[in-house]
């Protein structure tokens, strides 16, 4: 008959109505902050006197991961090019308040583009800390443009200064991690390390996601370095389901993008 109930259905909506499964709801939403409680405690006790590299320290994430990391006690060693800037940031942080004991950061100015200033960057950090725990690549220029109108300096450009910058840096830093058997090596990327996008030949932008501020991303480099992970994707939905698309369904992936790549193409030449 129209209307009625079938039997599982009422089962359903009498548990649900059940006075029990409050208790229950409460304690499993009580063991998962207690377990979130934990895991910010572990990550406080794993970076405290941590000696912290970062790359392109004074400007957007780069800036917000220096204030996060010298919050939760680690020995920053923050790098760039300008000497002006790092000083600021150095005063900032400085004068920041905070109750964990923290430390003053050490700065380094060099140009990641320059190998021969990265090693000895490398090499005066190692000199004045004697090893490194973390190091944060995140430093990198950007460049948007077809594939025909980028010049072969422009890729030579962007891939000295966002690959290998950082891979050299990464080097000469890493003996000291094997050494001790311990470290970290956190890359920061664009989503565009995952999937490719029209008009984007020789980006490799370290910009955050689309929506995140650099103070919340930076919290989960925090986090992703706290808890050791392998990979972290801070991104909105939609970057993160054309992710799996790509790799599940790659055919329709590059589908979409040929249409999207198509419409950007009328509306340049329009």
């Amino acid at each position: 008959m129209a209307g009625r109930k079938s039997p599982l259905k009422e089962k359903v909506m009498d548990l649900m109505s059940s006075t029990s499964i409050l208790p229950l709801l409460l304690g499993c939403l009580g063991i998962f902050g207690i377990y979130q409680l934990l895991q910010r405690m572990r990550t406080k006790v794993y970076v405290q006197n941590t000696v912290v590299v970062i790359t392109g320290a004074t400007s957007g994430l780069g800036r917000e991961c220096a204030k996060v990391f010298h919050a939760a006690g680690a020995k920053l060693v923050l790098c760039g090019r300008n000497v002006e800037a790092l000083e600021e940031l150095t005063r900032e942080l400085t004068a920041s308040h905070t109750s964990q004991q923290t430390h003053k950061p050490y700065t380094v100015t060099f140009d990641l583009a320059d190998t021969g200033a990265t090693v000895a960057a490398a090499a005066e950090i190692l000199q004045c800390f004697g090893y490194v725990d973390v190091l944060i690549n995140n430093a990198g220029i950007s460049y948007r443009g077809t594939i025909t109108d980028t010049t072969v300096d422009v890729d030579k450009r962007v891939m000295e200064t966002n690959y290998f910058g950082p891979i050299a840096l990464t080097k000469a830093l890493l003996p000291s991690m094997i050494k001790r058997r311990q470290g970290h090596i956190v890359t920061i990327s664009s989503i565009q390390g995952k999937i490719s996008i029209p008009f984007r030949s020789a980006s490799v932008d370290k910009n955050t996601a689309q929506g995140r501020s650099p103070a919340e991303v930076a919290q989960d480099v925090l986090a992703a370095v706290g808890k050791k992970k392998k990979d972290v994707i801070v991104a909105d939905l939609l970057p993160s389901l054309a992710i799996y698309l790509r790799t599940l369904a790659p055919g329709l992936f590059f589908s979409i993008m040929a249409i999207r790549a198509r419409k950007e193409r009328k509306s340049k030449n329009s």
